[in-house]
């Protein structure tokens, strides 16, 4: 799904499940040596996605290790993101030059436990909320938002190596067209000459699952 709806020259793969025989360079081990198998799966087949993708772009397969955010340390010249929820993972990379930051997520389509979309959504949100609802019922378009929110925050760390929280960008979804777009409600920074005040996104609903991805190109 995730190729859907990124364009070239970003190289996507991603796995319904986990497939077998996966194996993961001894230094990655070291991260997931002690995780229960679900963490250890959901780790193993993520780096799965990311270097199949980066074969994508001609590069051999290398460790893929956690950063002090969690966030994965690519190649040089490579920006990506990973993702993984319950039975569904994916990673996409582009080339520095070409591809200026990669954000994605995926969630299951269903409905956000109680409490989290007050917890996760700023006013604007919670008031185009019933819009959405009322747009049709085959998207939980709360979890939707929630993905895209996360998506904002994978595209946004790597440019500025700072936390973005739930409550520092607006996400406005359209039910149309398959896309949202982000305003960032804190202070914009400029990163390689441009001032970062935002995103757009595109987003789809399938196979039980919403998916939401950023790919900006290079400056």
């Amino acid at each position: 799904m995730i190729t859907d709806l990124l364009p070239p020259p970003i190289s996507a793969v991603d796995y319904f499940g986990d497939p077998d025989g996966v194996v993961l360079f001894p230094e990655e081990e070291e991260h997931v040596a002690k995780a229960v198998d679900k963490r250890r799966k959901e780790f193993a087949t993520g780096r799965h996605c990311a270097r199949a993708a980066l074969a994508g772009l001609g590069h051999a397969p290398v460790p893929l290790l956690p950063g002090p955010n969690r966030e994965p340390t690519w190649p040089a010249g490579v920006v990506g993101s990973i993702t993984h929820c319950r039975g569904y993972r994916a990673a996409a990379v582009g080339r520095v030059g070409e591809v200026w930051t990669i954000g994605i997520d995926a969630e299951p389509n269903e409905p956000t436990p109680a409490g989290v979309l007050e917890a996760i959504a700023v006013p604007g949100e919670l008031a185009r909320m019933p819009a959405l609802r009322a747009a049709g019922d085959k998207v939980a378009w709360d979890r939707l938002l929630f993905s895209a929110k996360e998506t904002v925050y994978k595209a946004w760390f790597p440019l500025t190596r700072a936390w973005l929280g739930f409550e520092d960008a607006e996400v406005t979804i359209n039910p149309d067209d398959g896309t949202f777009s982000a305003r960032v409600l804190i202070d914009h920074p400029v990163v390689d000459g441009t001032t970062l005040d935002g995103f757009t996104g595109r987003w789809l609903a399938r196979e039980g699952f919403v998916v939401t991805a950023i790919a900006v190109p290079a400056r």
